[in-house]
């Protein structure tokens, strides 16, 4: 019997996830339907015999309960807080709901309705959160299998740009949406465990909050911590651990000097600037620093921030985003984020042949009762070009194998679940490696 599955958005990460269901349908007879409200997107991915793309705005749309009643399973590959109103059709409807996003309080709360309705809503199967879960649990359940006790975990991932296409002092480029790279670590505390301490950073001090971390032959990179690594307390089964800390991955010197725009004020999304489409990126930057009659604005900025004449590395970083230059912004209405995100883009975008790069680190301290020992893993992966990234590796793979479980009825589970049962963990890890995708430890 055909089964039908419905992609909603079209984005960056959807390139692999499409070309595994697609492939894997013709197989197991599925019809694929891609819906995005740029349809002109839509239809560009839908390029499989078995897939089609359509028009949707789940904002203006009256239909999406009659669009996710001809499905069997929904693919959310929305932003994270556009996942509530599929998921509540989805419930209406009967059919399961996937997504690559962290579980939010909202969906958390559809558990009891979901497993009544016998629904798998199943959150965090991409790369971080998702792959990151996996690797993790399927070492932790080793671990603890073999009679010892696990008293530290960290675990880093970052999407970077691969060696040789790393062509600016940042060593950084656009492997995923812009929007989620200007706003990172907004919004929410960020707090973990260390030496048995419950720690908190603000914002304004996260990006100053790094460790360096050495993984060879890629060299040295720094992490800053997530937002909430103490929630996996729980869900890892790790209720004894002295240290859990989780992170995302830079090059060396990329966090100081992102901490300037954070230190001014540039990420805030939460009004709107006047003038701003007649602005100019000095203009911008100018909008943060005291008024001086005569001081530079470069003055001015070193002053307020204290940055020493000597730091020629981070005055490097920012002059090659032209922040100082009288570029126009054009962007009317525009939030301090919105237009760092227009800067951004127009210097850090990816070329069409350029690869990408996803760095995932984990290290486990554990104890046989009598010695400790240390067990570190690392994943790199990397892409082809600007539209087989390795971010859509990483994230499509994870969640197309997921559904592909749960289509196949292997998932006994039910509910609003994470992927961190044996059930997930196995199948998919063990497809990943003959994708090419494995863990190396050591």
């Amino acid at each position: 019997m055909t089964k039908k599955i419905l992609i909603i958005g079209a984005g960056l990460s959807t390139t692999h996830l499409i070309e595994y269901l697609a492939k894997q349908g013709l197989e197991n007879d599925w019809q694929i339907t891609i819906a995005d409200k740029d349809e002109h997107l839509a239809h560009s991915k839908a390029i499989f015999e078995n897939t089609q793309g359509i028009f949707l705005d789940i904002d203006q749309s009256n239909d999406l309960d009659a669009l996710i009643a001809k499905h069997d399973i929904v693919l959310s590959m929305l932003p994270a807080n556009r996942h509530l109103p599929v998921a509540i059709s989805c419930l209406k409807m009967k059919k399961h709901l996937v997504t690559a996003s962290y579980l939010s309080d909202d969906l958390k709360a559809l558990h009891e309705e979901a497993k009544s309705a016998d629904l798998i809503f199943l959150n965090e199967i991409g790369l971080d959160p998702g792959l990151d879960h996996l690797t993790a649990m399927h070492l932790i359940d080793k671990i603890k299998a073999d009679g010892n006790k696990i008293i530290e975990f960290e675990s880093f991932t970052g999407g970077l740009i691969a060696p040789e296409n790393d062509d600016n002092p940042w060593h950084y480029k656009f492997t995923w949406n812009p929007r989620n790279v200007v706003l990172a670590g907004q919004g929410a505390a960020v707090k973990f465990l260390q030496e048995g301490q419950f720690k908190y950073i603000p914002y304004t001090k996260i990006f100053r909050r790094t460790e360096i971390i050495n993984l060879e032959p890629y060299g040295k990179f720094e992490g800053y911590a997530n937002r909430d690594s103490l929630k996996y307390i729980d869900t890892y089964g790790l209720s004894d651990i002295k240290t859990m800390y989780r992170g995302t991955l830079r090059r060396p010197g990329f966090c100081k000097a992102w901490n300037v725009f954070v230190s001014l004020g540039a990420t805030d999304d939460s009004y709107t600037l006047e003038n701003s489409e007649h602005m100019t990126y000095r203009d911008f930057i100018n909008t943060f620093l005291a008024y001086h009659p005569t001081d530079s604005v470069e003055i001015k900025l070193k002053y307020y921030l204290d940055i020493a004449q000597d730091e020629t590395e981070l005055w490097e970083r920012l002059e090659w985003l032209d922040i100082f230059k009288p570029i126009k912004i054009g962007l009317k209405n525009a939030t301090p984020a919105q237009i760092l995100q227009h800067i951004l883009e127009s210097k850090w975008a990816i070329k069409s042949h350029e690869k990408d790069m996803i760095v995932m680190w984990h290290k486990f301290v554990y104890t046989d009762g009598l010695k400790n020992y240390e067990l570190q893993g690392s994943l790199v992966v990397k892409g082809e070009d600007q539209v087989h990234t390795s971010m859509s590796k990483t994230v499509g793979w994870p969640m197309g194998i997921a559904t592909k479980l749960i289509l196949q009825n292997k998932i006994a589970l039910r509910g609003t679940i994470l992927p961190v049962y044996p059930e997930f963990y196995n199948p998919i890890l063990d497809e990943l490696k003959s994708l090419g995708i494995e863990m190396k430890l050591s």
